[in-house]
């Protein structure tokens, strides 16, 4: 044994020698190993408090490893703490050196106090070494028939550990078998959670290789268990408590009186304290009434109450949770909420995104009986200081307007909003108006009074700048000044950032023409020189389809740019029903918060970095085990990289750069005698159904209209086989991944991509929408530009069930118009029919 150590002949923990700091460390722990002077189990908290900062802030002590595994041989439970805290932080990184470690462990684990074993036992499941599987078993199984609850709880979730580490060894120990057992007979609450916790998790992962543990996982839904747990849950803690009402909400009462039953036992805990518990109740009640209408709809005016207190106790935080819980349901029924419209009210205290999500509710519970009192509130928030409220506020005012609730006074309110001489209020009004414009056109009158006298100077912001150029060209013919207003906007031309204004520009100035031909003729030249000058490809192409036009006939030029227009009776601007029944789906969850299906932020979450490989499964971890396919591979995953479904979201399309397309613009000169007719070309073709014009030459007579659009010469293309392809099919991840596995490269080509098509790919998603209207479905992407990478599939027509697929691995570079493809095939003999339709349907890209 070490000889006494005296505390003063060692310098305080906190003063090293200047031999650096780790150094001084282990000099001062090997000195203390075995001591048991005096003040040496306090010069160890010390050491060992020191120790852990470090580790904390990064430094690397694992060269202390065994000083500290030397002075674990303590009865302090704190020094027991902070050694196992050391331990497990370094043992994945040193396996080798957490060898060191199972002694001391498993000596632990057996100790007396409840505690030391119960954190032993804990640090020995946290090493994760696979090599060290074997000394887990023993100490598990004796830990699931320890004395104490600690112990029991800390063994079934040391149980889920070695799962992930061995998932065979915990099989075949048949823990699962024990962990069920626990649950169904230990008297302790907790221990019968964490239990049910474990066995979830892993009959989950082991249901999708295991058709034993399928049907293991489907028992613990069964009548028996589910009726134990919830006579147990006032026991539960909250956590427990969630977790339980989770596995109910997937139970399916075998009959209407279970439903009943279900709900009475859980009716108490809807006046919980804690919301996760009330959150998780309600959806248990939600989703075992979705098939009663009539109870469902009770269901609705039973939380009702419960969730409108939540809202206004607890933190911001809590309250924009439950909140957005309430605002799907809203969203669902917003009959039963109107007469409540009242708790929807702003307070000065609301955070923004809690005042934003009340105006949303605001506007979804809005009716006829309720419209007045609602405009009212929201015309006092147009001028709240915080700019964001006052746009929102507006908004809602439009939607409302839109809903068809008491249009007069909604318009009036407008108005209003235009004579306050705010910027950003002025900007948001604008865009209303030209919608409610849109859907009521016997409102002109009233309006355009008001909008005639906004200053086109002090509009700043593009979206309402292009409002009041719409209504300008629209309404020319009632507003005197609009020649003289959209003459002045276009001598501003080259000073207007805005692409989306210039188009606006081009439409409204022909318009105003048709309507006040003398007034407009020289602001239409200068505008279409402008335009077939401006550096923005679609600005180009419109000026030039305007000028053809005008050139060909006046009349027809009319017809298309200006017809008669019904008013619209739709804005589809919503979320889809599809989207928000996902969402329902999985009430109280992140879903409702982010307003998305979780797919859509799980996915990308969990996938990381996207590189392209050979293995499908390296889209969820970012290996690339092949560099040699196509240059520049390793690209971000971008906001679209999702798997795909038929909710997906409508994508904003980008607008492809000047040069993108293959022509030149022709020289066109601005002067009075622009718009000079030309004799149009002998062999032009007029579309007699459409009423589109011939083609014309207008200063280079060679250049033929496909040409000057951009879509090259028509090639002649060989005969695509008669392979049908099943509309309908479907194919999992999982299966698709096994089958990429087991099926070798039947073929591999390269396919060349038209120059629409790559000015089209600006995402992902563009090429899946169009390979899904050719029957071809995709099942993982990602990329940016210039790469692009995705995994597509199809079926043969009428092939059995799991039978007849095709699977694609597509590289895309845009830079070179390629794309390398390789498919692999159930059938290898269709292989080359299959690869034909998939490059057919890849010329096709771009072209509509």
């Amino acid at each position: 044994m070490a000889p006494p150590v005296q505390s003063q002949r060692l310098p305080p923990p906190s003063q090293p020698s200047g031999k650096g700091e780790v150094g001084e460390l282990k000099t001062q722990l090997r000195q203390l190993a075995g001591s048991r002077a005096a003040g040496a189990e306090d010069l160890k908290r010390e050491l060992y408090k020191k120790v852990i900062s470090y580790m904390t802030v990064g430094i690397d002590v694992s060269s202390l490893f065994s000083e500290m595994v030397m002075c674990s041989a303590t009865s302090d439970i704190v020094l027991k703490k902070m050694c196992y805290l050391y331990v497990g932080n370094y043992a994945k990184v040193h396996p080798d050196l957490a060898l060191l470690t199972i002694n001391f462990l498993q000596k632990d684990c057996q100790d007396e106090d409840p505690m030391i074993r119960g954190l032993a036992l804990r640090s020995l499941c946290s090493l994760r070494v696979k090599n060290l599987v074997e000394y887990l078993v023993g100490p598990l199984r004796t830990g699931l028939q320890d004395s104490n609850s600690y112990v029991r709880t800390v063994a079934a979730i040391g149980a889920l550990k070695l799962y992930h580490i061995s998932p065979s060894t915990c099989i075949d120990s048949d823990f699962p078998v024990a962990l069920k057992a626990l649950m169904m007979h230990d008297p302790d609450a907790k221990v019968v959670a964490s239990c049910l916790s474990s066995l979830q998790e892993i009959l989950t992962l082991e249901g999708n290789a295991s058709e034993e543990a399928s049907k293991e996982r489907e028992l613990l839904l069964s009548k028996p268990v589910i009726y134990f747990l919830l006579n147990r849950i006032r026991e539960f803690s909250e956590w427990a408590q969630c977790l339980v009402l989770d596995l109910v909400s997937k139970y399916v009462p075998s009959e209407n009186s279970e439903i009943f039953d279900i709900m009475n036992l859980l009716e108490d805990r809807l006046q919980h304290a804690n919301s996760a518990v009330v959150l998780a109740t309600i959806n248990v009640f939600l989703h075992l009434t979705i098939s009663m209408a009539d109870v469902h709809q009770q269901v609705y005016e039973r939380i009702k109450a419960p969730l409108l207190t939540l809202v206004g106790s607890g933190s911001s935080e809590q309250s924009y949770a439950v909140l957005s819980h309430l605002h799907l349901l809203v969203m669902r029924a917003p009959i039963l909420f109107s007469s409540d419209y009242k708790h929807f009210y702003c307070r000065y205290s609301d955070p923004s995104y809690v005042k934003k999500l009340k105006l949303e509710m605001l506007t979804a519970v809005a009716n006829e009986s309720n419209t007045y009192e609602i405009v009212t509130e929201l015309s006092e928030y147009a001028a709240n200081v915080d700019v964001l409220i006052a746009r929102e506020s507006i908004r809602a005012v439009g939607k409302i307007a839109l809903q068809q609730y008491d249009v007069n006074a909604i318009v009036d309110r407008l108005l209003q909003f235009l004579e306050m001489e705010k910027d950003y209020v002025t900007a948001e009004t604008l865009v209303l108006v030209k919608d409610l414009l849109r859907k009521y056109p016997q409102w002109s009158q009233d309006c355009i009074a008001v909008v005639g006298n906004v200053s086109s100077k002090n509009v700043e912001e593009p979206k309402a700048k292009a409002a009041l150029v719409w209504m300008l060209g629209e309404y020319s013919q009632d507003m005197l000044d609009a020649p003289y207003i959209l003459e002045s906007l276009i001598d501003s031309w080259e000073e207007e950032d805005s692409a989306e204004v210039r188009l606006h520009l081009l439409t409204a100035v022909t318009k105003c023409f048709f309507k006040r031909p003398p007034e407009t003729q020289k602001a239409l030249g200068a505008a279409l020189a402008a335009g077939l000058a401006d550096a923005h490809q679609d600005v180009h192409d419109r000026a030039l389809f305007y000028y053809r036009l005008l050139q060909h006939d006046v009349s027809v030029a009319e017809r298309v740019i200006n017809p008669p227009k019904q008013a619209v009776s739709v804005f589809a601007d919503t979320q889809s029903s599809e989207v928000k029944d996902r969402i329902f789906d999985e009430f109280n969850s992140l879903s409702v918060i982010y307003q998305e299906p979780s797919y859509m932020f799980i996915d990308k979450e969990h996938r990381g970095p996207f590189e392209f490989s050979e293995d499908i499964g390296a889209l969820a971890t970012g290996a690339s085990p092949d560099n040699s396919v196509l240059p520049s591979q390793r690209v971000e995953a971008s906001d679209n990289d999702l798997l795909l479904s038929a909710s997906e979201k409508e994508e904003n399309r980008g607008i492809a750069a000047n040069g993108s397309l293959a022509y030149s613009a022709p020289d066109y000169n601005g002067s009075s005698t622009a718009l000079v007719s030309h004799s149009p070309s002998p062999t032009a073709n007029t579309s007699a159904a459409s009423g589109a014009p011939s083609t014309a030459s207008i200063s280079q007579p060679s250049i033929e209209i496909d040409d000057l659009l951009g879509l090259g010469s028509v090639t002649t293309q060989s005969p695509i086989p008669a392979l049908k392809l099943n509309s309908k099919t479907v194919l999992d991840p999982a299966t698709f991944q096994r089958k990429w596995g087991q099926l070798p490269i039947a073929l591999t080509q390269d396919c060349s991509l038209t120059a629409q098509g790559v000015a089209s790919l600006t995402s992902p998603q563009v090429l899946l929408r169009h390979m899904q209207g050719h029957l071809i479905q995709c099942i993982a992407s990602g990329g940016q530009p210039p790469n692009f990478k995705f995994f597509f599939f199809a079926q043969k027509s009428e092939a059995p069930s799991g039978a007849g697929f095709f699977l694609v691995e597509c590289l895309v570079n845009t830079s070179s118009s390629k794309a390398h493809v390789k498919v692999k095939a159930d059938e290898a003999s269709l292989s080359q029919d299959f690869a034909a339709l998939f490059q057919s349907a890849l010329l096709k890209f771009g072209g509509s």
